[in-house]
């Protein structure tokens, strides 16, 4: 085995062998690892080194390709930032710190496997890989019963999906003869063809839906999110939605515009922006808001993965990437305004502009962002999606997308607006050199791949050429 292929996953493993051992250690292991901070970051390095691999392992079930590499490097930028957030977290125990590192750093390991993973079955052992530290995660908040309410629906309704995705499974291997995506593609996806393995691919969906918050599989989200600690929602908001984006991404090279299941996931984008962004409208709390923000977004990606097209694969891709890019800037700012860990409403970002300048600034730019306003990266990433779908038989979805934009101008400017013009009554947000700077530079990330989004969009484009040439 080649393994200057597989760089990143060997980085990740190290690191998470690495953090087991501490765990284990009586005295230093109740601590969080003073190498942490930087180790998260060569991990970043790994990935950009392991950009140009190409090959296939593991009796071709394992694919490096231009898609996955592209999704690796965002993992890794992604769980850099979220574990540099994580690391003050007042609602965890300080015996648990490490065991909590851990089961990030797991959970993204499963997430690099399932971006080069180009088998149905290896698939869904990377999924549950990347799932099964999120059960894990999600309860560690202390004696909170919501956080263990939270943990409780997201293992049941994780494991009914997993159950509904292996039944599909099933059906597909019956019927189609082959567990390889490059073998499925060149199989009948018609319900008049072959009806049964249309049932089980959609089912198999489900697993991916699920994690991606897709209506109608979002009704863990918003109570997630509310139930778990900041940090811990600031993780689940983004890494998992981009292992669940890019084999859908991988998946969408067996639909063609106008087949049934290509209408199902139409339509079922089309509710998920819908029901998302009106269920939004009603939200106090912040991460509740997200939740179903989150819920909206799912059925953005979705305009591009129908279009059957190169630029639409690119369009989902580079959308999920700066999807994350938002979500953690915005958490990030959640995240200091909640001194103790409490969760956030939005009349606690009142006046938020005299009380911590510099974190009004970013959470008007993530939150103008996720409306898709111009110059930000969220205008231009929708902009791909809306264009890569339009004259592709989706014209009604794309009224649709442009319709609940303006819906969610509502609620995510409201945000600003509470930070701007309300009164600060709460006390000074104080706010450290090092995690000011971290805000500083997710803004500016969001502010320059809006208005120069060609190098991550190429990168993008040749990923999906890989799928759809």
């Amino acid at each position: 085995m080649d393994l200057q292929l597989i760089i990143p996953e060997l980085y990740q493993t190290f690191l998470a062998l690495f953090l087991f051992v501490y765990t284990l250690k009586q005295d230093g292991g109740e601590e969080t690892p003073a190498f942490l901070p930087v180790a998260v970051w060569i991990g970043v390095i790994a990935s950009l080194a392991g950009l140009s691999a190409r090959g296939m392992l593991a009796w071709d079930t394992y694919q490096i390709d231009g898609l996955s590499q592209f999704f690796k490097l965002a993992i890794s930028v992604g769980y850099a930032i979220a574990m540099q957030n994580a690391l003050r977290q007042p609602t965890l125990e300080t015996k648990k710190r490490a065991d909590y590192f851990l089961l990030l750093t797991l959970s993204s390991l499963g997430l690099m496997f399932l971006s080069s993973a180009v088998e149905l079955i290896t698939l869904v052992l990377a999924l549950e890989l990347s799932s099964y530290s999120l059960y894990a995660l999600i309860p560690l908040r202390s004696t909170d019963r919501d956080a263990a309410e939270a943990g409780i629906k997201y293992i049941l309704f994780g494991a009914a999906v997993t159950a509904l995705a292996l039944f599909g499974l099933s059906y597909v291997m019956s019927w189609q003869h082959t567990t390889y995506l490059a073998e499925l593609a060149n199989k009948p996806w018609s319900i008049a063809e072959n009806p049964m393995a249309v049932i089980g691919l959609t089912l198999f969906l489900g697993g991916f839906f699920y994690k991606l918050a897709l209506f109608p599989f979002h009704f863990w989200c918003p109570d997630v999110y509310q139930g778990a600690s900041n940090e811990t929602a600031a993780f689940v908001a983004t890494l998992p939605k981009l292992g669940a984006v890019v084999v859908l991404v991988r998946l969408a090279a067996l639909l063609a515009p106008g087949l049934e299941i290509t209408n199902i996931l139409a339509v079922l984008g089309a509710l998920s922006m819908t029901y998302g962004n009106l269920a939004a409208l009603a939200q106090r709390d912040v991460k509740r808001l997200l939740g179903y923000s989150s819920v909206a977004h799912a059925g953005y990606v979705m305009i591009g993965l129908v279009s059957g097209t190169p630029q639409g694969l690119a369009a989902a891709a580079f959308y999920s990437l700066i999807y994350i890019l938002m979500n953690l800037a915005i958490f990030w700012v959640v995240c200091k305004v909640s001194r103790n860990g409490e969760n956030v409403t939005v009349s606690d970002l009142d006046g938020l502009h005299k009380r911590a300048p510099g974190l009004a600034v970013v959470l008007a730019v993530s939150a103008f962002a996720l409306v898709g306003l111009p110059p930000t990266a969220g205008f231009t990433g929708k902009l791909f999606l809306l264009s890569s779908a339009w004259n592709h038989g989706y014209n009604w979805l794309v009224v649709v997308a442009v319709l609940n934009t303006a819906i969610s101008i509502y609620y995510y400017l409201s945000l600003v607006r509470h930070a701007y013009t309300g009164e600060a009554t709460a006390p000074d947000v104080v706010v450290g050199r090092g995690s000011m700077t971290m805000a500083g530079l997710l803004a500016t990330a969001i502010l320059i791949l809006g208005a120069m989004p060609g190098p991550i969009y190429q990168l993008a484009l040749s990923a999906g050429m890989t799928i759809m040439p």
